[in-house]
């Protein structure tokens, strides 16, 4: 028998799910909801995919899913519950992707749907949004947390937890709180503090000049600051408590490293980035919830055709470029290129490639 998935919501993380899916399960049968009968973007783009096989306008269409996956904002999510509850079979598994799993958990056990509901996220993600954005890859070996109460039958548990596999993820076993709170230190907090950076440089006198200055780790740092608005409005909204639980801590770190600053405390910001470098040190090498960045640099030489000679060599051995261009600052002696791509292989094997090409490459 065909498994067959339903999704409220296709961007950027619910897309890359339906993408995995459809590579896992190639005969499933997956359907999007759409509230209206204009078609979103996402949607649309989902159908032209080939990933959905069927758009449908009534949350009754979903009787006959085995799986219902919640993908819009966390608030969103919350708001299908008691609508969910109606049409699902006690087989039903209904989950989500949101960021924050105490919220809906509770909303789960108030609909009765305590039994059917596995809070789940991967903790994967870009600073893009969107479908026309997603990529099962983005799944691939990335953690996924998985939030479940004691109701849930085993036989659910085990067949969620396979699945997770199954795309090629790294199911790990969390309560709400323990993922909350970990996610608002790892995800939420610094989002705040990128988007604060840039206000910093946005409203700070020379502006300006620091924009034309701004290089590769003003804007690796700030990266995230160009997420979804509307998106992190929700998830800090429902995870206000925790959030401010880790923002005052890290607002007093900085406050001791403005008092080492005002007393001349050599020895204190010398600890300071040590501890800091060495345990940024031992963090695994997995996906984490922040995007990650496949990027290296290559020393430019300054005569035409520079470019379109990285551009031949990557083409001709099938490596895909997400993003090229010049970094305009002296860090490099004579300038370099910044070559951003898809995946980490991608990297590898671009590197490997321009070394043996006798080009300076730096990741």
């Amino acid at each position: 028998m065909k498994e067959q998935f339903g999704f409220i919501g296709l961007g950027l993380i619910g897309g890359s799910l339906a993408r995995a899916l459809r590579e896992t399960y190639p005969d499933c049968r997956i359907l999007a909801y759409s509230r209206k009968p204009e078609l979103s973007p996402d949607i649309r783009g989902s159908v032209e995919a080939k990933v959905a096989d069927e758009v449908v306008f009534s949350l009754d269409a979903f009787s006959g899913c085995d799986y219902i996956f919640l993908c819009a904002p966390v608030d969103k999510n919350i708001e299908y519950l008691p609508q969910l509850k109606e049409i699902i079979t006690p087989n039903t598994i209904i989950t989500d992707v949101g960021s924050v799993k105490s919220g809906i958990h509770a909303a789960a056990e108030k609909a009765g749907l305590s039994s059917n509901f596995i809070g789940g996220h991967p903790m994967t993600g870009s600073e893009r949004t969107g479908f026309s954005n997603s990529n099962a890859l983005l799944l691939e070996n990335a953690y996924y947390a998985v939030t479940m109460t004691e109701n849930v039958p085993k036989e659910q548990a085990e067949r969620f937890l396979s699945l997770v596999k199954k795309v090629r993820s790294i199911p790990v076993l969390l309560t709400p709180k323990e993922h909350d709170d970990a996610v608002a230190a790892i995800s939420h907090v610094p989002h705040i503090i990128a988007a604060q950076l840039v206000n910093l440089v946005r409203t700070s006198k020379d502006a300006d000049t620091m924009r034309l200055l701004a290089a590769g780790g003003f804007k690796d740092i700030t990266r995230i600051a160009s997420s979804s608005p509307t998106l992190w409005e929700s998830i800090l909204s429902a995870n206000t408590d925790a959030v401010l639980t880790v923002l005052r801590r890290y607002i007093s770190l900085l406050t001791e490293a403005e008092s080492a600053l005002s007393g001349a405390d050599k020895e204190t910001i010398r600890s300071l980035f040590s501890e800091a470098g060495e345990f940024r040190s031992s963090l695994q090498e997995h996906k984490g919830v922040l995007p990650e960045s496949f990027v290296l640099h290559a020393d430019l030489r300054d005569e035409a055709g520079a470019i379109a000679t990285f551009a031949t060599i990557l083409a001709s051995h099938g490596i895909s470029m997400k993003n090229i261009g010049i970094v305009h600052n002296r860090a490099y002696e004579q300038g370099a290129l910044r070559i951003e791509f898809y995946d980490r292989d991608s990297l590898e094997r671009a590197f490997s490639l321009l070394s043996e090409n006798h080009f300076s490459v730096y990741r």
